[in-house]
């Protein structure tokens, strides 16, 4: 009976997902509408990251920037909701892996993995990770405010039998599996902002000083795992193409922030070659280095 209340709740949220995507953005178009000219959605906190960020482009060029994100923007809500009737075979045929074999050969080595991406492009569909890995997958998340949308995140990261973690529990959850010999892949998105207390680590960033967060490298040292960097690129509306790429076989054997740097700069390079596909709504840039000094 709880659990049917519980579905109750999401019942539009189900009704909704049952359209085609192809329908879905329609309503995408609309809201784009709507956040961009009407309630102008952060957008001084986008223009104003997009100008530092790229001082050398044009207003001009930074406006149509700002429109194909907004775009991509409401997109990835939409896609995001999706997720939660998705069939295996759609998100199978719409979230492709280029090179999964790097992650079945880490498996065959007994090594778990600490799997690190930013909120570029599709950050919700690795959902499906699971459905050809067997790795257990655990998504690391940061509970939302709305009580109603972090339940239902929830439940959306765990459709195909993922173990969504909050982060203050990452390291107890991660070192309770190695103690029982399962392996692991650990879903991190590492360009979120680190908060006040916890700012170690500071570098350049899309041509601005940036706290970065050490908590991945952290886990990953302290566990000896590998660490791997996830690309996922835009191939057309609703479809994408994912890369992964070694950045270290035993975190272990790096030097300090040598993991931090690495997946920064990836990340970076990305961004730079298509940055409409970023969060540039993310107020990424409040803390100043100066403020810390």
């Amino acid at each position: 009976m709880a659990n049917f209340r519980s579905n109750l709740k999401y019942f539009p949220i189900w009704i909704l997902t049952l359209l085609p995507l192809r329908v879905l953005y329609m309503f995408s178009d609309i809201f784009y509408l709507f956040i961009y000219y009407v309630i102008r959605y952060r957008r001084k906190v986008v223009f104003n990251n997009l100008r530092k960020s790229f001082p050398e482009k044009s207003e001009q060029e930074l406006v149509r920037t700002a429109k194909k994100f907004y775009r991509h923007f409401c997109d990835s809500f939409i896609e995001g909701i999706y997720a939660y009737n998705i069939s295996e075979k759609e998100i199978e045929k719409r979230f492709v892996y280029k090179n999964p074999e790097l992650l079945n050969e880490l498996y065959a080595k007994g090594k778990s993995v600490i799997l690190i991406a930013g909120h570029y492009g599709n950050w919700e569909w690795p959902i499906g990770l699971m459905l050809w890995s067997n790795y257990i997958l655990m998504g690391i998340y940061r509970p939302l405010s709305s009580r109603y949308f972090d339940k239902l995140f929830i439940k959306i990261r765990s459709k195909f039998g993922g173990v969504p973690v909050t982060i203050k529990q990452t390291l107890r959850v991660l070192m309770q599996y190695a103690a029982e010999k399962k392996l692991t892949v650990t879903y991190f998105l590492s360009d979120q902002r680190p908060g006040m207390e916890s700012i170690h680590y500071w570098t350049t960033f899309l041509n601005q000083e940036t706290p970065i967060i050490t908590g991945v490298e952290k886990v990953a040292r302290k566990l000896k795992q590998a660490v791997v960097f996830f690309e996922v690129q835009n191939v057309k509306r609703g479809y994408y193409e994912t890369e992964f790429t070694l950045l270290s076989e035993d975190a272990s054997l790096t030097k300090e922030f040598e993991i931090t740097e690495l997946h920064t700069r990836k990340l970076e390079k990305i961004i730079i070659n298509k940055p409409e596909y970023w969060l540039w709504s993310h107020k990424r840039w409040k803390f100043r280095k100066e403020d810390y000094q």
